[in-house]
């Protein structure tokens, strides 16, 4: 069949299917008006979406190798665009990136112009040149363009840590949705959530993997933009929230000077700067008074008699206590930096930041997602999968086309939401708190006390997690539940499609890169796609071990994956298309340190306080970022330079035309 049959064919596929999803949708909310329970609704989308994405992933099992690592290299431009953006936009994306922005007004502008820049960047240096290498992986080009199997090697060990930070943000987000909406606990819902991201990916590679990210971004932006348009049309009566949502910020401000000066808010920030100072005091009397904290706990326990009602709570208290002065000393520090936060009056909303700290980590910040996005394995590995070198680089321009369609949307979710929990939440009484608050505050996403104990909700009393905005959203606003499930099925498209590329990544960089390239050459094609899917259920298992420890909020965790792939990935690449003196020593040194020091870092920053400059951990690549490419550049000038076929190879590659076919597909 011809590219353009097959493009035909496909369009005509998925336009039915858009169709039956709106259909779908239709009738769900048909249902509910007349009286369908609401957990039918949410029970239709997910297992409904999870059934529809396990069925193109059987109809797409293959045991052909080329296939099974990049889907035959036969995906046209608009549908490889389609699903890089599926893949790209995880639940990062989806589920924090409007509570990014919720919480930090124009400081959350950083992950929108630093994740859709990004792809400006990988369409202009990197994406047609690695097509035009032509082979499966990206330690198949470090090891091509070096030479030796040393740097194919760190890229496997790069390419595994930075897929698994980004996979346990991926499977913490199904988790939640999960519980959420079927009524699991947390780590329950991870493990089911487990089965749903196998389904897409274990039969059929990349080629069931890249028509189920297609399939889940066709719902994943229906999902997105349908809840808020629907809210813009109530807030403002035009359903163009990305034009609109500038009345909700007028109001944001209005509101949050209102209440900077208000009696009632300011005696909850006092009483949170108490418990700031507390919790201070505390830790600088460890580790003291960790062990009179516990003590005074265990005695208050043993008086009190079996039936008291008090005493399930010190047991709560007890079984949550840190359970060492190392565990004490992060959690009230968490607690303090959260009370003191909690402290300041509201800023404003649309303040670009003032101070040269505040400013100087928004740009970093902004930088390092960039070259991040730009520099991660799963992403790059998609532009194998185009027939061309001209169909790779559309690909690209129309990623960031269905990209675009959410990043502009974000801003609009967050000023809506906040709108709204400033206008119609602040100020109820506590006695008619909504019903979705006391479900959210089951997974551990929303919080709402009485702190001052005056039954009224003040601002400062509510504490929205990043992760909850969007999924919460509709229930703040008081739409209908229809909209509620059709988020959490975005959400769970989100999660799934860029968990199913970390997966096929993590798996091809074992059982490709490792075991077949450095171990066993001898190995069959068979064998080989039978180990790749032996260790997609490996690692989605010690993924989902993983996100139970829940290590961070998932805007988080993708922060340090992308600071990873900046620090390891994007400077060797870049190096190795635009560089004809970079050698092998060069890439293996830089690669390297750069690895080291943005670990050294995010670990020390996050866990033991360590600060450089005040760098945000999120941002720990740019010092890795930053040793790489000195380290690199001057490792390879001191070092005998490539030789004349490797330096002929850069050459060749800088022509994107054509497919180049060395080792054929094997």
């Amino acid at each position: 069949m011809s590219m353009d049959s097959w493009t035909k064919q496909l369009t005509k596929m998925y336009g039915i299917y858009t169709i039956g999803f709106f259909s779908v949708v239709i009738i769900l909310g048909i249902l509910e008006a007349l009286g369908l329970e609401p957990k039918y609704i949410g029970y239709t989308y997910l297992f409904g979406t999870v059934v529809l994405y396990a069925t193109i992933g059987i109809l797409s099992r293959t045991q052909v190798l080329s296939e099974y690592y990049v889907a035959g290299r036969r995906v046209p431009a608009v549908f490889n665009g389609m699903a890089t953006a599926a893949d790209w936009m995880s639940a990062a994306s989806f589920i924090s990136m409007a509570g990014a922005l919720y919480l930090q007004g124009y400081d959350g502008l950083a992950f929108i112009m630093g994740w859709t820049g990004g792809y400006v960047l990988l369409a202009v240096l990197i994406a047609p040149f690695i097509r035009k290498f032509g082979q499966y992986t990206i330690p198949d080009f470090l090891d091509a363009r070096y030479g030796g199997k040393l740097p194919r090697f760190i890229g496997v060990i790069s390419a595994v840590i930075v897929s698994t930070a980004y996979l346990i943000a991926q499977v913490t987000g199904v988790g939640i949705i999960t519980s959420r909406f079927l009524g699991l606990e947390y780590n329950v819902g991870v493990f089911v959530g487990l089965a749903g991201i196998l389904v897409c990916s274990f039969l059929g590679g990349m080629r069931a993997v890249t028509w189920t990210q297609v399939a889940q971004y066709i719902i994943l932006i229906i999902a997105y933009l349908i809840p808020v348009i629907s809210m813009s049309y109530k807030q403002t009566g035009v359903p163009i929230p990305q034009l609109m949502y500038g009345q909700a910020l007028q109001n944001i401000e209005k509101r949050q000077a209102e209440l900077k000066d208000d009696p009632k808010e300011v005696e909850v920030r006092e009483i949170y700067k108490q418990r700031a100072e507390s919790l201070k005091q505390k830790l600088a009397g460890l580790p003291d008074s960790w062990s009179a904290g516990k003590a005074e706990l265990e005695q208050k326990l043993n008086s009190l008699p079996a039936d008291d009602p008090e005493r399930a709570k010190v047991e709560k208290a007890l079984k949550s206590y840190p359970t060492s002065p190392e565990d004490a000393k992060e959690k009230w520090t968490a607690q303090m930096n959260a009370a003191l936060a909690a402290s300041k009056p509201p800023k404003s909303y649309v303040q670009t930041p003032t101070d040269a700290k505040g400013l100087a980590n928004f740009l970093i910040l902004t930088f390092i997602l960039m070259v991040g996005t730009a520099g991660l394995p799963h992403i790059l590995m998609r532009f194998y999968t185009t027939p061309t070198v001209k169909e790779a680089r559309s690909s690209a321009a129309w990623a960031l086309l269905f990209i675009f369609l959410l990043y502009f949307t974000a801003p609009s979710y967050a000023a809506f939401a906040r709108n709204e929990i400033l206008t119609n939440i602040v100020g109820l009484a506590y006695t008619n708190l909504p019903a979705w608050a006391a479900k959210w505050a089951g997974v551990g996403l929303i919080n709402i006390t009485d702190i001052n104990g005056d039954g009224i909700i003040q601002f400062a009393e509510i504490s929205i997690q990043a992760d909850a905005v969007v999924l919460a959203t509709p229930e703040i606003a008081g739409l209908p539940y229809v909209f509620v499930g059709l988020i959490a099925a975005g959400g769970l498209a989100a999660a799934l499609s860029t968990a199913d590329g970390l997966l096929i990544t993590i798996s091809n960089a074992i059982s490709h890169d490792l075991y077949y390239k450095m171990i066993n050459p001898n190995v069959s094609p068979s064998m080989r796609v039978k180990l790749g899917k032996a260790l997609l259920i490996i690692v989605a298992l010690i993924a989902a071990y993983l996100a139970t420890f829940k290590l961070a909020i998932i805007v988080e965790l993708v922060g340090w994956a992308f600071s990873l792939a900046a620090a390891t990935f994007f400077p060797e690449v870049v190096f190795g298309i635009w560089d004809k003196r970079m050698n092998k020593a060069g890439a293996i040194a830089g690669m390297t340190v750069g690895l080291a020091v943005t670990l050294i870092y995010l670990i020390g920053s996050r866990f033991y306080g360590l600060d450089w400059f005040g760098i945000k951990t999120i941002s720990s690549g740019i010092f890795g970022l930053i040793a790489n490419v000195v380290v690199a550049l001057v490792v390879s000038r001191l070092t005998p330079p490539p030789d004349e076929k490797l330096q002929d190879f850069v050459d060749h590659l800088r022509y994107p035309k054509g497919a180049i076919k060395a080792g054929a597909e094997e």
